[in-house]
C-alpha cells in the first residue's frame, strides 16, 4: 500500500484530499491540530487514515512526525507529500501587524519549508528507501500569481510559494523527487469564512479603506458560493500521484475566463478596472 502524507487534512482540501485517496487505496498520514480532530476524521476514513497531530509552524512538531511517519513505512518511500494546511490573513498593508504578516508567512511558507525538509527523506532523498521516489504536491492558489486589495500577505505568501516550488522541483531532480503546483481559484470551502468580518471592519472604522474592505469581504463570500467543489481538487491531486509525467502546474478557476481576460490587459488598466470593482477609484 502505498503512502502519502497530507497536511491540513481536518477540513476542506486536506480532508477531501485524503479522503479521495484513501477511497483509491491510499495509506494516509493526515495533519491535524488536535487529537478531537484526528479522531473525526479518522472515524469518517478508517484504518487507512492515520491522523498525525502537529502545527506546521512548529520544527520539531514535524520532525516529531516524520520519524512517526518512518516507523511506519519499513523502509519504504512515501508516494506523496501533499502541502496543502493554510490560512488567510485579511486587510490593508497599512494597517496589518508585524505579527500578523508573520503569521501569514508562518503557515503558508514556512510551514511547507518545515514539512519538506522533514519528510524529503522519505520521499526519495534517502537512497537507502526502497520504492518509487514520490512526489510533492503544494496547494498554491491564483493568488499566487494575481494581486488584490485587502490579500497581500495572503498574496506574497502564495508567490512565495510559487517560487520555492520551482526552485525545489529543480533541485529535487537529483533524487527524481518531483514537486507540481495545485493553483485553485475560488473553493467551497471556508478559509475566507473564518475571517471574523464584524472585528474586520469594526477596525477600519475610521479608515478610508472600510467601504473597499466591505466589498472585497462581500466579493470573498459570493466567490466561495461559486467555487468549485474541493473534490475537483482532490481528484487532480491523485491524477498527479498516479502520473508518470505530471505538468508542473495545474491551474483550476471557475473564474478563468475573467482572470485570463485581465492578464491580457494592460496593467494600469487591470488595476484601474480592479479598484473601481472595490470602490478605490471612483467609476
Amino acid at each position: 500500500m502505498l503512502s502519502v502524507v497530507v497536511t491540513g487534512a481536518s477540513s476542506g482540501i486536506g480532508r477531501q484530499i485524503s479522503k479521495t485517496l484513501v477511497e483509491n487505496g491510499y495509506r494516509v498520514f493526515g495533519s491535524v491540530r488536535s487529537d478531537k480532530d484526528g479522531a473525526s476524521v479518522a472515524a469518517e476514513l478508517g484504518a487507512s487514515f492515520t491522523p498525525l497531530v502537529f502545527d506546521v509552524t512548529d520544527q520539531e512538531d514535524v520532525q516529531a512526525a516524520a520519524k512517526q511517519v518512518e516507523a511506519e513505512l519499513n523502509g519504504e518511500k512515501l508516494a506523496g507529500l501533499i502541502n496543502n494546511a493554510g490560512i488567510a490573513v485579511f486587510g490593508a498593508i497599512q494597517d496589518l501587524s508585524a505579527e500578523e504578516f508573520h503569521h501569514q508567512f508562518d503557515v503558508n511558507l514556512m510551514g511547507v519549508f518545515h514539512c519538506t525538509q522533514s519528510f524529503m527523506g522519505l520521499l526519495g532523498a534517502d537512497p537507502e528507501r526502497t520504492g518509487a521516489p514520490g512526489k510533492i504536491i503544494n496547494i498554491s492558489s491564483i493568488s499566487g500569481e494575481t494581486g488584490m486589495p485587502f490579500m497581500g500577505a495572503y498574496n506574497m505568501s502564495k508567490f512565495g510559494l510559487e517560487g520555492f516550488s520551482e526552485a525545489l522541483r529543480r533541485e529535487l531532480m537529483l533524487f527524481g523527487i518531483d514537486v507540481v503546483i495545485i493553483a485553485p481559484g475560488p473553493v467551497k470551502t471556508a478559509i475566507w469564512g473564518k475571517v471574523d468580518q464584524t472585528a474586520t471592519l469594526a477596525r477600519y472604522d475610521n479608515s478610508a479603506f472600510r467601504a473597499g474592505l466591505q466589498k472585497v469581504l462581500g466579493l470573498t463570500e459570493s466567490m466561495e458560493n461559486v467555487g468549485c467543489e474541493p473534490e475537483v481538487i482532490s481528484q487532480r491531486a491523485l491524477a498527479i500521484l498516479t502520473s508518470a509525467k505530471p505538468k508542473t502546474r495545474y491551474r483550476i478557476d471557475v473564474q478563468s475566463k475573467q482572470n485570463r481576460f485581465l492578464s491580457m490587459l494592460p496593467t494600469r488598466m487591470a488595476d484601474k478596472i480592479i479598484a473601481k470593482q472595490v470602490g478605490l477609484v471612483k467609476k
